[in-house]
C-alpha cells in the first residue's frame, strides 16, 4: 500500500497555456482524463483526494444503490465484482483510486486547486455561430478560447492560465446547499436546537455524528436517499436507553425500492434492455415509433402496476401512508428512486422512525417543526436533506452571457447528448445528466467527447441541437411529472446508440438477437 501511495506522483505545475482543462476529479473528471488523456489535461481539484460526493458527501453507512457489475468503467472491473452486496462508499472510493492508479491519472491532477473564474478569450460573437465553436467540429485550432482562475491552498491569489477546451465535471451534488425558504420570523434564528444541512452532516466523523444524535429528537426533512441514510444512521446512534425516535418529514412521496428483484424477476428487465425500452417515448422520435408507444401505453402501465403490486405488499407503505398517487414509471423516469437500507421498516415498526406528512409546507419554532396544519413536531435537532444546487457552482464562475444561458424553461441545462450546450463554444458538461448507472453515462459521454476533440465526426448545426434538446426536455415531460432533472433511464441504450452512430462504432454488440434484445446492456456494450 505505501508503494501504491508513493507512486501516485500528482501535478506540480500547471503551463500558462494547455489544450485542455478539466474541472473536478470526481467519476466524471476521472473518466475524461483517461479518455484525454493525449492532450495531457490539467485537472483542478479543489479538495486533497479525487472521488467528488463518493469522498466528501456521503453518510457513514452510504452504499451504492445498484450492483458492482452495473457501476463499473467499461476498462476497469472490480476486483470482487460478484459480490452480491452493494458496494459502501469507501469501496467506491478504493475502486476509483484503483482507476486512476491502472491509468496514471494522477499524474493529470492538481489538488487543492479551486476553479474561482473562468473568462472567455473567443470574443463576443463566438458563442452565437451558426455551427457550434465557429466550424461544428475540431474545436481544438491551436488557440486558447478560456481563461481559467485558481487559488490554491490559503492563499487569496487568483492565478489564471488558458486552456483551448475546459471539461466542466463539478456534478449537481455537494458545494451549494438547496435550502428552504421561511416565512418571516419562522426559520432557524428562532430554533432552540440545532439546524444543519446534509452537507455539514457528511463532514462529521463518526463518533461526532454518533455524539450530535444520541438522546436527541431529531427531524429529517426529505424523503429520498440522502434522507433515508440520515434516517438509518440516527436510528442507530440512539439504539440502547435513552434513544430517541427520528422523525422523517415527506413533503412529496416517492417510491422506494427494498432490492433488486421484483416478484423474484431480476428488477433490468423490466427497464434495462433493448425490448423493453422499445415501448417507451424517445426524444424526437418519428411518427411510427410514437404510434408504437400510444399503442403499447397498457404495457408500460401493467409493467409499472406489477412492480407497484409488489411493493406494496413487500413494504407497509399503507400502514405509514407512504403509498405514492403517481405510477412507479414516474419515478423511474425522473432517477428518483432510493434503494432502502436493510431493516428500514423494521425500525419504523419499533418506532424508531416515525414519519410525518407535509406536503403544504413547514416551519420552525422555538421547539421543533410546525405543519401547515399546526401539528407540532418536538426537536432538539432538525436535518434538511433538501439537495443542492448543482448549477450554482457553474453560474459561481462561468462569465456573462453564458451564465444565463445555463438554465432552460425546464429548469434543466440545455446539453446536446448531455454533454455540448449548443451557445457555449469549446466547453462541455460531464455529470450532469442522470441514469440508472451514472458511471456508465459519464464515461461514454466522454468517450464521445474524445472523438469530438478528436475530429471523428461533425456536431449539427445550433439549431438542429437546440431542437434536438427541446425534443428530450418534451419527452421527459409526456413521461413523468418530475421531469425537472435530465433522467435518461427509459432511453439510455437509444442515448448511448447515437453516441457510438457518431463515432462510427457498433450499436449492437451481443453474439445474437435473443441477447440483444433481453439481456441487460453492460460495459461490453459500449
Amino acid at each position: 500500500m505505501a508503494q501504491g501511495q508513493a507512486a501516485r506522483a500528482t501535478r506540480e505545475a500547471v503551463p500558462p497555456v494547455s489544450r485542455v482543462a478539466i474541472i473536478g476529479s470526481g467519476i466524471s473528471g476521472l473518466a475524461a482524463a483517461k479518455q484525454m488523456a493525449a492532450y495531457d489535461p490539467v485537472v483542478f481539484e479543489a479538495t486533497p483526494s479525487v472521488g467528488g460526493v463518493w469522498k466528501h458527501c456521503v453518510y457513514r453507512t452510504t452504499r451504492l444503490q445498484t450492483p458492482r457489475a452495473n457501476y463499473e468503467f467499461s476498462d476497469y472491473s472490480w476486483r470482487n465484482r460478484d459480490d452480491p452486496a452493494f458496494p459502501t462508499h469507501t469501496e467506491v472510493v478504493d475502486y476509483l483510486e484503483g482507476y486512476a492508479d491502472e491509468f496514471d491519472l494522477w499524474r493529470y491532477i492538481s489538488f487543492g486547486s479551486k476553479v474561482v473564474d473562468i473568462k472567455f478569450l473567443g470574443g463576443a460573437e463566438a458563442g452565437f455561430t451558426e455551427l457550434w465553436s465557429g466550424t461544428g467540429k475540431n474545436p481544438l485550432r491551436g488557440k486558447p478560447m478560456w481563461e481559467v482562475g485558481i487559488v490554491t491552498g490559503d492563499s487569496n491569489t487568483v492565478q489564471y492560465y488558458k486552456f483551448e477546451f475546459v471539461v466542466m465535471c463539478t456534478g449537481k451534488y455537494g458545494d451549494v446547499r438547496r435550502m428552504p425558504v421561511f416565512p418571516p420570523g419562522k426559520g432557524p434564528e428562532v430554533f432552540k436546537g440545532t439546524v444543519m444541512h446534509s452537507l455539514e452532516y457528511c463532514k462529521l466523523s463518526k463518533e461526532e455524528t454518533v455524539e450530535l444524535m444520541r438522546g436527541k429528537k431529531a427531524v429529517v426533512v426529505g424523503y429520498k436517499k440522502s434522507a433515508i441514510d440520515l434516517a438509518n444512521e440516527c436510528v442507530q446512534a440512539n439504539q440502547g436507553d435513552g434513544g430517541q425516535a427520528c422523525t422523517m418529514l415527506v413533503r412529496t412521496l416517492h417510491w422506494m425500492v427494498p432490492s433488486y428483484s421484483i416478484w423474484g424477476l431480476p428488477f433490468f428487465l423490466f427497464y434495462s434492455t433493448r425490448f423493453s425500452q422499445l415501448f417507451y417515448e424517445r426524444p424526437n422520435q418519428g411518427f411510427f415509433r410514437s404510434l408504437l408507444c400510444r399503442l403499447m401505453s397498457p404495457l408500460r402501465a401493467g409493467v409499472s402496476k406489477f412492480i407497484e403490486s409488489y411493493l406494496s405488499w413487500k413494504l407497509p407503505l399503507g400502514k405509514y401512508g407512504l403509498t405514492p398517487d403517481h405510477p412507479f414509471v414516474e419515478d423511474y423516469a425522473s432517477c428518483q428512486l432510493a434503494f432502502l437500507p436493510e431493516g428500514f421498516f423494521d425500525m419504523a415498526d419499533r418506532g424508531l422512525v416515525r414519519f410525518k406528512r407535509a406536503p403544504d409546507g413547514w416551519w420552525l419554532s422555538e421547539n421543533g417543526v410546525v405543519l401547515e396544519d399546526g401539528t407540532e413536531v418536538e426537536a432538539d435537532l432538525v436535518f434538511l436533506a433538501t439537495g443542492f444546487e448543482g448549477t450554482d457552482k457553474l453560474r459561481e464562475v462561468l462569465p456573462k452571457p453564458f451564465r444565463g444561458l445555463l438554465v432552460n424553461k425546464s429548469s434543466m441545462i440545455p446539453l446536446y447528448h448531455g454533454t455540448i450546450h449548443p451557445l457555449i463554444p469549446n466547453m462541455a458538461f460531464v455529470g450532469f445528466v442522470e441514469s440508472a448507472s451514472n458511471l456508465r453515462t459519464s464515461e461514454l459521454r466522454c468517450r464521445w467527447l474524445a472523438g469530438l476533440l478528436e475530429g471523428r465526426f461533425e456536431l449539427p448545426t445550433v439549431k438542429a441541437m437546440m431542437g434536438h434538446v427541446a425534443g428530450e426536455a418534451d419527452a421527459m415531460r409526456r413521461t413523468t411529472r418530475f421531469y425537472r432533472r435530465h433522467c435518461i433511464s427509459t432511453y439510455s441504450i437509444h442515448d448511448g446508440d447515437g453516441m457510438c452512430a457518431d463515432l462510427s462504432s457498433a450499436t449492437h454488440r451481443k453474439a445474437n438477437w435473443i441477447a440483444e434484445l433481453f439481456a441487460p446492456n453492460n460495459k461490453r456494450d459500449y
